[in-house]
């Protein structure tokens, strides 16, 4: 039996993917998912966790979806159909989005990926929906676990809000930046790596 990887042995054999979705409301079945984007980590040459691949879908609204325009003037999109979005349909966007996923977990001899989000139940409320709405098979993410940042920054950092969390951690924030799901998942993204390099750090922890 092949030794594993770092990345493995760190998360009882799952990867951590931090996610992010921007959406046309609250509702999972109902509204609208508008921006979905997925960060993959694993461990540097320097034995820290850090960000590796990073990968972004503009999504069409599926047929029927719901779209409240205060979601939409919150995320700043003032047009869904707009072709300038580059946007595609949920099943596309799915699957363009697990690929490297995929590839990420059978590289790294892990067995599946665990959604990482602030607020995580949120985000992967609205993926599980996706999902069952395109039939999509084999979805490389536990269709339940997560790790949440929110949580997570409340014992380090005093602080739940990402934009808060990220003053604490010294990590820069752009607030015009803010609400887009890849611009949200990079910087969630970096300051869960903080928190682990600092805990693995101050625990001695092997990898």
């Amino acid at each position: 039996m092949s030794k594993k990887s770092p990345i493995a042995r760190r998360f009882r054999g799952f990867l951590p993917v931090v996610v992010d979705v921007e959406c046309g409301g609250f509702d999972p079945k109902k509204d609208a998912l508008l921006e979905i984007s997925a960060v993959i980590l694993d461990f540097n040459e320097e034995g820290k966790l850090a960000l590796q691949e990073s990968h972004e879908q503009h999504v069409l609204p599926f047929k029927n979806a719901n779209l409240d325009p205060k979601a939409l003037e919150f995320i700043g999109l003032n047009d869904p159909w707009h072709p300038f979005r580059m946007a595609v349909e949920e099943g596309e966007a799915l699957k363009n989005l697990f690929e490297p996923v995929r590839r990420a977990v059978k590289s790294s001899g892990c067995s599946r990926a665990i959604l990482v989000g602030h607020n995580a139940w949120f985000d992967l409320a609205f993926l599980n929906a996706a999902v069952e709405r395109t039939n999509i098979k084999n979805n490389p993410f536990h269709s339940f676990s997560s790790f949440d940042t929110a949580t997570l920054g409340g014992v380090f950092y005093g602080q739940t809000v990402l934009a808060r969390m990220a003053k604490s951690a010294e990590i820069k924030w752009d607030q015009e930046a803010a609400h887009s799901a890849l611009y949200d998942a990079e910087q969630t993204a970096k300051i869960f790596c903080k928190m682990v390099n600092k805990w693995d750090e101050s625990s001695h922890r092997p990898l």
